[in-house]
């Protein structure tokens, strides 16, 4: 008899990853899927729309004419020469929505940015100091939510003659931050109550680097929906109030494009090239920013992000229940 074993009967078993572990990998692995804003077609959609808009901002004015430049023919249909035929004065529509795409979006940038600081100091602030501070901070942003901000941008706009695009971003800026200070304020305040938090005081961290350090990285995709709802109330302000004519003066804007096609009678003179561009522009740049601030939004709210999921399952045992039946 052979002393040899047969290497197919001595041969160790393979070793295999416990099943908790493989699970909660795969777990993970569609928590992160789920997670991510780039999956969702919302946010997909929405920065094609965006990016394409900001590109057209800064690529095109290189390749048009001055556009306030009358030497062209007046009330021109689009043609080879003038992709967007030309105003009541000669002026090229497509060089002013050009250069009316960086006026818009310089005035929302500015204003959201505005808006979005004060609603860190009048929210986040007032969150986390809580006591007198909170409720002096609160009664401010309560007052600002009370009054309507665009027919006060208005009364303030129609006492300044000569404004400049810094001015009516300013103005749009210090009339839209709170609403988003006041759901910042009740954020931070569940927020300072964390285990996390509490640590970071009793370890004699500083106030400013707890906020910075252990509530901003949890507020950021809050900070972020609310940039974006603060961005789209300005463009679409200032589109507004150019069209009354209280717009910037020495600026053009998408808004003060569709006011002097208003005063052109561009709609009687059948000069639809004038005012429907600009217009488009304003609600696809809207539409874009509004899609990524729901998949944000998806983000931030559990119930919104695991939607989908439920609905499957409801139709799934809807769908055995029936085969069943």
């Amino acid at each position: 008899m052979s002393d040899t074993k047969n290497p197919l009967l001595t041969q160790e078993p393979p070793i295999t990853a416990p099943a908790s572990t493989i699970s909660l990998a795969t777990q993970q692995g569609r928590r992160r899927r789920r997670i991510l804003p780039s999956t969702s077609p919302k946010f997909i959609v929405g920065s094609i729309l965006v990016l394409a808009i900001v590109l057209f901002a800064i690529i095109a004015p290189f390749f048009t004419q001055n556009p306030r430049s009358t030497a062209n023919p007046a009330l021109q249909p689009p043609s080879a020469e003038h992709w967007l035929g030309t105003t009541k004065l000669g002026n090229d529509v497509f060089a002013q929505l050009a250069i009316g795409a960086q006026g818009s979006l310089m005035v929302g940038i500015v204003a959201s940015s505005i808006a979005i600081v004060l609603s860190l100091l009048f929210g986040v602030l007032a969150g986390y100091l809580g006591g007198w501070r909170e409720d002096g901070l609160a009664l401010i942003t309560n007052v600002m939510i009370v009054i309507p901000g665009l027919p006060l941008v208005m009364v303030i706009a129609s006492f300044v003659p000569q404004r400049t695009w810094q001015l009516v971003a300013i103005f749009l800026g210090i009339t839209s931050w709170a609403g988003a200070a006041y759901v910042l304020r009740l954020q931070t305040r569940s927020l300072r109550t964390r285990d996390y938090v509490y640590a970071a005081k009793v370890a004699g961290e500083r106030s400013f680097r707890v906020i910075l350090v252990e509530i901003m990285p949890n507020l950021l995709p809050l900070l972020t929906a609310q940039f974006l709802f603060a961005l789209i109330f300005a463009i679409l302000g200032e589109a507004g109030l150019s069209y009354l004519g209280l717009g910037p003066t020495d600026s053009i804007t998408w808004g003060t494009i569709l006011n002097d096609a208003q005063s052109g009678q561009a709609l009687g003179r059948g000069a639809w090239w004038w005012f429907i561009p600009p217009g488009l522009m304003i609600a696809l740049l809207g539409a874009g920013l509004a899609l990524i601030n729901f998949a944000i939004d998806e983000v931030i709210n559990p119930k919104l992000r695991n939607a989908p999921d439920a609905a499957r399952r409801v139709r799934k045992a809807a769908k055995t229940k029936g085969v069943t039946a």
